[in-house]
C-alpha cells in the first residue's frame, strides 16, 4: 500500500493536477476568508469552512478522475491486477494519497485561523470541529469519486458523472422538500451530506453518528471499488 501511495503522491505533483487543485483552492478559500471574517471583522471562520463544503463537491472529481482511468486507458492496470498486491492494497493506496492531497489544501484554514490569533482569540473548538467536517466530508467525496474512476476508462466521463453525483448529493434536502412522500423524504434527509454535516460540525459539536455515516460512506465506496477491480481481474 506504502509504495501506492508514493507512485500516487509523486504523479499528483509530477502532472499539473496536484498544484492546479492546491492553486485554485487556496484562492477560493482566501477569498471567502476575507469576505466572511476580514470584511466582517470577526473571529469566525465557518462561512470559510461552509464554502470548503461545496467546493469539495467540484474539485474531488479533478483529484479522482485518473486513479484508475488513466490506468485502464494507458493499459497499466493489467500490471496493477496481475501484481502479487492486494487489491485492497492498491485501493487503499490511492484512496490515501488522494486524501492527502485533499487534507494539503484545506490546511490553509488552519493558517487563516492562526492570523486571526493574532488580533483575538479565535473559537478554536468551532474551528476544530469544522475542520474535522469538512475532511470527512471530502474524504466521502473523495471515495465515491474513486469509485466512478474505477469503472471507466475515460477521464472526462469519471470528471462528468462524479461530478452530476456530488450535486445530486449538495442538493438532496432541496430534493427531498419537493417530494410529497414522508418515507422518502426521511430517507433523503438521512442520506443528505449537508444535514450530517451543518448541523453538528459547524456547531462546535462531535456527534458519533455523523461521524459514523461520513466513514461508512468511505467504507462502502472503498469496498465497491475493490469489487470492482476484482471483476476486471478475473474478467
Amino acid at each position: 500500500m506504502v509504495t501506492i501511495l508514493k507512485r500516487e503522491l509523486e504523479s499528483f505533483f509530477f502532472s499539473a493536477i496536484g498544484y492546479m487543485v492546491m492553486t485554485f483552492l487556496f484562492m477560493f478559500t482566501a477569498l471567502f476568508f476575507f469576505f466572511t471574517s476580514i470584511a466582517e471583522n470577526t473571529a469566525n471562520l465557518v462561512g470559510t469552512f461552509n464554502a470548503i463544503f461545496s467546493l469539495a463537491a467540484f474539485f474531488s472529481p479533478i483529484i479522482t478522475m485518473r486513479l484508475f482511468s488513466e490506468e485502464t486507458n494507458k493499459k497499466t492496470d493489467q500490471i496493477l491486477l496481475t501484481s502479487p498486491i492486494k487489491l485492497s492494497s492498491i485501493v487503499l493506496g490511492k484512496y490515501f494519497a488522494s486524501i492527502l492531497l485533499y487534507l494539503a489544501c484545506i490546511s490553509m484554514t488552519l493558517v487563516y485561523a492562526l492570523v486571526i490569533s493574532k488580533f483575538t482569540t479565535p473559537e478554536w473548538p468551532i474551528i476544530f470541529t469544522s475542520f474535522l467536517g469538512i475532511f470527512l466530508v471530502g474524504s466521502a467525496f473523495i471515495s465515491m469519486g474513486m469509485f466512478f474512476s474505477s469503472l471507466t476508462e475515460n477521464q472526462v466521463v469519471a470528471v462528468v458523472v462524479t461530478l452530476v453525483v456530488n450535486i445530486a448529493i449538495l442538493i438532496m434536502d432541496a430534493m427531498s422538500s419537493a417530494i410529497p412522500v414522508k418515507f422518502l423524504i426521511d430517507f433523503l434527509k438521512n442520506l443528505s451530506f449537508s444535514g450530517h454535516y451543518f448541523q453538528s460540525f459547524p456547531l462546535g459539536m462531535l456527534k458519533l453518528k455523523d461521524m459514523v455515516f461520513f466513514l461508512s460512506v468511505d467504507l462502502i465506496f472503498i469496498f465497491l471499488t475493490t469489487r470492482a477491480l476484482e471483476r476486471k481481474r478475473w474478467s
